[in-house]
């Protein structure tokens, strides 16, 4: 197989990340973390962020987990800008590299819109930001943003949280500045042959159950104090928008408990689980897994077919 590319992809909490670490190390492997969120530093319990490893040692511009190397972890402050334009040239740069040094590299992580982007060739127009539209855009209401995105683009809700703001104005910017639906603009082209796309597998309740648990983990492992330092530093209208920290900034800013706080971050990401699920479900290249035995055995049978 000439130059493989092998993406290992899931629903938050599905167990993507210990089962490509396994997988990674039957292999010279390198991993491309495909996540829009982890590519910022200080975003780090609310993301599950792998460097939480007591393993991870940096080493340079990347990180060193279980003895492989990750790239594309902490690149960003959470107040700069990074679109999925700018994610798949970062992913397209890191695969050349690894390659030439002869290894393979594992795209994993659950952003399904930026890993399909790199994965399918997406043709995305380079929007330049427009500060002026951006400022008129973000003195409005998420919901009247949300409600004129949908009617621009009505697939926004499979691409677009409809509570994160920042991605709400990058979205409308888009389509207004264009002239067309964004989800017309990224043209999906057939999956590269030298791609093996792999997902993990779950029942939803199952799922449901670890994320509640997972959020428990990441309020006693510090989660509010380390979006208060956040806050503190940046502005609310930053990458923090994305979901369970605006809902820690509600409660800084008073205006929940913090038992809604966390019974908030729970659903929020129980339902990006759902919409990851539904997104990859409609997605027929597809090939399901649900332990590391089985991405072992599916990457052996494709790297020497």
């Amino acid at each position: 197989m000439e130059k493989p590319i092998i993406v290992i992809t899931g629903p938050t909490a599905s167990g993507k990340t210990a089962i490509s670490l396994s997988v990674m190390q039957k292999f010279p492997a390198e991993a491309i973390c495909a996540d829009s969120m982890t590519i910022y530093r200080g975003m780090d319990i609310g993301t599950d962020k792998p460097t939480l490893d007591e393993s991870c040692e940096k080493v340079g511009d990347h990180y060193e987990i279980k003895g492989v190397r990750h790239h594309l972890l902490d690149r960003f402050d959470p107040d700069q800008e990074c679109n999925v334009s700018v994610f798949r040239d970062l992913v397209q740069y890191e695969v050349d590299e690894i390659h030439k040094r002869g290894n393979i590299p594992f795209l994993v992580g659950g952003s399904l819109f930026y890993i399909d982007a790199f994965a399918y060739d997406y043709s995305i127009p380079k929007v330049e930001p427009d500060l002026k539209l951006r400022k008129e855009l973000e003195a409005r209401e998420t919901e009247d943003l949300w409600t004129e995105l949908v009617a621009l683009d009505p697939d926004a809700e499979w691409t677009v949280d409809r509570k994160n703001k920042r991605r709400l104005v990058r979205a409308l910017e888009v389509c207004l500045k264009s002239g067309k639906p964004f989800s017309e603009q990224k043209s999906k082209k057939k999956l590269k042959d030298n791609i093996l796309y792999l997902a993990v597998a779950c029942d939803r309740e199952e799922l449901y159950h670890k994320i509640n648990k997972r959020v428990d983990v990441m309020f006693r492992e510090g989660f509010v104090d380390e979006v208060r330092e956040l806050y503190e530093k940046y502005d609310g209208n930053t990458a923090m928008q994305a979901a369970g920290y605006r809902e820690i900034i509600e409660y800084l800013e008073g205006r929940n408990s913090l038992k809604k706080a966390i019974e908030n971050t729970k659903r929020v990401h129980r339902n990006f689980a759902k919409r990851q699920l539904t997104w990859l479900r409609r997605n027929s290249d597809v090939i399901w897994i649900k332990n590391a035995a089985e991405a072992e055995k599916k990457i052996k049978t494709f790297l020497t077919s």
